[in-house]
């Protein structure tokens, strides 16, 4: 999302601002396997969110570099001094929880201080107001580091299997770009209403209906995916720019630049899956699935029904297919949001919270979907709206001996919820069921009994991965009894391999660690607050 300046208030109301449901009047890109190469390579990704500033600080010499008055660790609106060297002394860090591939919020050069001298100064630390030029440029942040350190960071990440995804920006530039002084015919003019052409947060904002804006958008996207041996982008504020522009020009230009790039849109739409349906029509590969977000506040995060959570799945799974859904981008949070952890309100004891944060990561693993990660989630770190959600990472957290102590700001032993995140991904990562299998609902309360579960299968000619995921979100334990053998979800292959079996639960979240089926009916019985991920033997 766009970046308000001035007063912390605005800025925690920008995500209200602007955008409707995009049309799908345009004419569907051909399906394709996925532009990113191999589909269960992206598939299997687990993707961690960083915003290097307020990650790690590798190089002090960098903090005051580029535009004045922007350093200031003690502003949230200002750099906090991290950096991409930062990021890649931390590498071992983040590969050991189990994340795959990085995602950074945007490098660009960012435009000077905003709203100098008043209470509500800030700076681009977030990346999100690029000082775009013309002709197009490729500089980096210089408080970030140098183009030599992108190129190093990518390089170190490719030398540890993993992958980097770049944040770029295609909607706006940042406030008084240059390339605004100079092409003031590029932006739209200003407007009120809730549509692709409205400035969202004031930010000058392209005309890409325009040929040449939408050659020169394009051409910059273009020339970034060359220089740099990046594996995905995630475009920014998708929705607020016309599909059009996606599928005729940006789609093809960087497609034909770096064939195997993965796309990835930023639809920040709620109202279901049939909204996020255009985007993959468009060309994209991917979107973030929003609308499952908001179900699992609603059904872990407060307390509510699972049957939000499963009405979510069965509408994207139906809506996009499972080819799609299973490369549609889940997460708890991000930066756009409060932390899952401050949705519960308060008043909520921390020992709750925790069983409802860990039922959700349990979810964020098991469900069709590429996990998304945002930092901090791996241990327990609060935030609030914009820009309290954006804390800095801790120096403890690098160690399990500090991540074993009790902080402000965060869950108690943070390493409890750094271990569960490093045990489930390793689970999804082993379990081809979870990253590329069939999905079949067993278990929704339907006003009943608070239990959600799952089938997720994927068989093929040398191995057979089979797992029912059962979740209990009622303050006292629950018994269900799950029909296996009658649920045409479920193959029918399958369904006759699992009517008499032993299953062991991966979890270890307090469920029984076997559990047998026996005439097609698998009983389940959970603990309060917990969930279990079982293997069919």
């Amino acid at each position: 999302m766009k970046r308000i300046a001035g007063s912390l208030l605005a800025l925690t109301l920008v995500l209200a601002a602007c955008g409707t449901a995009p049309s799908a009047q345009s004419t569907p890109l051909a399906p394709q396997a996925v532009s990113g190469g191999n589909i269960d390579t992206w598939r299997r990704q687990v993707i961690y969110l960083t915003l290097p500033d307020r990650f790690a600080n590798g190089n002090t010499a960098n903090d005051n570099l580029g535009q004045p008055y922007c350093f200031d660790p003690n502003w949230p609106l200002k750099f906090h001094g991290g950096d991409l060297a930062g990021l890649r002394s931390k590498l071992s860090y983040i590969k050991g929880m189990g994340a795959t591939t990085l995602w950074t919020t945007p490098v660009y050069a960012q435009v000077p201080e905003v709203n100098p001298g008043t209470p509500g100064a800030s700076c681009g630390y977030h990346g999100y107001w690029p000082n775009f030029r013309n002709p197009g440029d490729l500089a980096v942040e210089p408080k970030l580091g140098t183009g030599s350190d992108l190129g190093g960071l990518i390089t170190d990440l490719h030398g540890n299997g993993m992958k980097y995804m770049m944040d770029m920006v295609a909607n706006h530039a940042g406030y008084g770009a240059s390339v605004a002084q100079t092409h003031p015919s590029w932006f739209h003019g200003n407007c009120t209403g809730d549509d692709v052409t409205c400035p969202l947060a004031g930010l000058p904002d392209f005309r890409q209906e325009d040929g040449t804006v939408a050659n020169y958008l394009t051409t910059l996207s273009k020339n970034w995916t060359s220089a740099y041996a990046i594996d995905a982008i995630r475009m920014d504020t998708a929705k607020h720019v016309p599909l059009g522009y996606w599928q005729g020009s940006w789609v093809p230009g960087v497609l034909a630049a770096r064939p195997n790039t993965f796309l990835l849109a930023e639809a920040f739409l709620t109202g279901g899956a049939s909204q996020l349906k255009p985007f993959y029509d468009a060309g994209f590969d991917s979107t973030f699935n929003f609308p499952l977000r908001n179900a699992l506040v609603s059904s872990f995060a407060r307390a509510g029904s699972l049957d939000a959570v499963a009405g979510s799945v069965q509408d994207y799974v139906g809506t996009l297919g499972l080819d799609r859904a299973l490369l549609t981008v889940n997460l708890l949070d991000n930066h756009d949001v409060p932390r899952f952890l401050n949705e519960p309100g308060y008043g909520v004891a921390e020992d709750e919270i925790r069983r409802r944060y860990h039922l959700g990561l349990g979810a964020l693993f098991t469900l069709p979907g590429i996990p998304q990660l945002y930092y901090g989630n791996e241990i327990g770190m609060y935030g609030g709206a914009d820009p309290d959600n954006r804390r800095d990472m801790p120096s403890w957290a690098w160690t399990s001996t500090g991540r074993g102590g009790t902080y402000s700001g965060f869950l108690p032993n943070p390493g409890l919820t750094y271990n569960l995140v490093q045990k489930l991904a390793g689970i999804r990562t082993n379990n081809p069921a979870l990253w590329k299998g069939s999905y079949a609902e067993l278990w929704r309360p339907n006003g009943g009994t608070n239990v959600f579960a799952f089938y997720r299968g994927y068989t093929d000619s040398t191995a057979a991965s089979r797992i029912v995921v059962v979740f209990n979100n009622n303050a006292a334990s629950a018994s269900v009894s799950l029909n296996i053998g009658a649920n045409t979800g479920i193959s029918s292959a399958d369904r006759s391999s699992l009517a008499s079996r032993t299953f062991d639960d991966q979890a270890g979240q307090g469920a029984p660690a076997t559990v047998t089926s026996s005439g097609g009916s698998l009983t389940v019985s959970l603990p309060a607050k917990t969930f279990a991920i079982y293997k069919a033997r």
